[in-house]
């Protein structure tokens, strides 16, 4: 019986500049791809149409359509990954299995989990840094401590980068050391995992060098269609390389380069910080006294807060699973500051429905917003939703796209007078922080 050595697909869904692939591909002339649907991530998921779903699935056909090309396969297993691998190796001999880094609270247990059970069988587990520029503790201060605030960690960041960590693998060398399968295994479907597709049109993977020149000017204001570069879902599950991106940004937009920056810092955060998963970064904010009423944030969570900007972010976000980046902190500002609802409520409804969600960024973006966070906006900064869109959308383009009944009868009165609901934050936020 031939020897294997398993690559275990997981955020980099791609045979091009990947790190642990190409590391599998050099050691081994036998090389057989793998993707699991992990039951354990996809029980806890409510909606059976969930479009990130969808996109894995479109992603994993068209792998698996290349490597067949190429007389090889994927396998793909529906299950938990633990049950998976002790089934995989009484159906094959393998020697070694190969991954990329994954740094989530879940993913560190889930692959601690497997790799001792792969020792115990005399296979070697192999983990590679491959979804960003730098990891862990390769960016610390001079006292070699983790950074808390964002702009000396971009300092250190920048002055660390060099050709080296831009560098594309060359997975193209090792094609010819995929696994040679004789019978290709069938697809799984979408019904096999529990899911319902359709046609939705996810953003292309294309990195449009003209909004990347134009995103410094752009990217603030949401009734633009190109204002942004979209590429947030390809980044999360990795069918864009991080390098080629950080590549681009360097070549034609620093603001942009620096969002990929704020990305690393919020995901060294989570390593060093695994308490912020749940917790505010500052637990003394956990001593205010958030309000919890269902009914208002039901209202948020709608697009019903009469607030225009609010809800046609909202609803954006419910329809298509984006969200513009400057609406994101007006929203995320309004349900922490206007009606007091912990953060933690907003970030798991941001989980729940962003295409692009990303534990630690979605996480670090909310404590920013909220004023809780490690590098966050001081508490007593309160976005003002009317001034934002005088400033931002300006003629109503974007509010009119999402929210058609504004400037009719039928539209909903403000849910909150925004003056009150400043003072009411500001004085909610220095009682608990006093105590």
């Amino acid at each position: 019986m031939s020897k294997f050595t398993v690559f275990w697909f997981r955020r980099d869904l791609r045979l091009e500049d990947n790190a642990g692939l190409y590391e599998a591909m050099r050691v081994s002339q036998n090389v057989l791809p793998l993707f699991i649907f992990d039951k354990n991530i996809l029980d806890q998921i409510e909606d059976k149409t969930d479009k990130r779903v969808q996109f894995i699935h479109s992603c994993l056909v068209k792998m698996k359509t290349e490597l067949n090309s190429l007389g090889s396969d994927l396998l793909i297993r529906h299950g938990n990954p633990l049950d998976i691998f002790k089934q995989l190796i009484k159906d094959f001999k393998i020697e070694a299995v190969y991954t990329n880094h994954d740094y989530e609270p879940y993913a560190k247990d889930r692959d601690h989990r497997v790799a001792i059970f792969l020792q115990e069988q005399s296979i070697e587990f192999k983990s590679f840094k491959d979804q960003v520029i730098f990891e862990k503790s390769e960016i610390l201060s001079d006292q070699g401590k983790p950074y808390t605030v964002y702009t000396p960690y971009k300092n250190k960041w920048l002055a660390s980068l060099d050709e080296f960590y831009l560098k594309s693998y060359p997975n193209n060398r090792y094609r010819h050391h995929f696994a040679k399968i004789k019978k290709i295994e069938a697809l799984l479907t979408e019904k096999n995992i529990g899911f319902t597709f359709d046609n939705f049109e996810f953003p292309t993977e294309e990195v449009n060098s003209k909004i990347l020149s134009k995103y410094a000017e752009q990217r603030d204001f949401p009734y633009l269609d190109k204002g942004t570069s979209l590429l947030g879902i390809h980044l999360r599950f990795g069918t864009l390389s991080v390098r080629e991106l950080a590549r681009e940004g360097k070549k034609f937009s620093a603001v942009w380069l620096s969002e990929l920056i704020w990305r690393e810092f919020f995901m060294q955060i989570l390593w060093h910080f695994p308490l912020v998963e749940k917790k505010s970064f500052k637990e003394k904010y956990e001593k205010i006294k958030w309000r919890t009423p269902k009914d208002d944030f039901e209202l948020w969570c709608q697009g019903q807060t009469g607030y225009p900007i609010v809800d046609a972010g909202m609803r954006e976000l419910n329809q298509t699973g984006h969200m513009h980046n400057r609406v994101r902190m007006v929203v995320a500002s309004f349900l922490t500051k206007h009606l007091l609802i912990h953060w933690h409520h907003g970030e798991r409804y941001f989980a729940k429905k962003l295409l692009d969600y990303d534990l630690s960024a979605n996480n670090g973006n909310w404590q920013w917003a909220a004023g809780t966070g490690c590098d966050a906006a001081p508490y007593f900064r309160v976005f003002n939703p009317t001034s934002q869109q005088e400033k931002f959308d300006p003629d109503f383009k974007y509010i009119k796209k999402w929210v058609p009944e504004f400037g009719t009868e039928k539209y909903v009165k403000p849910m909150i007078d925004h003056s009150f609901a400043r003072n009411r934050a500001l004085a909610e936020f220095k009682k608990g922080l006093e105590q």
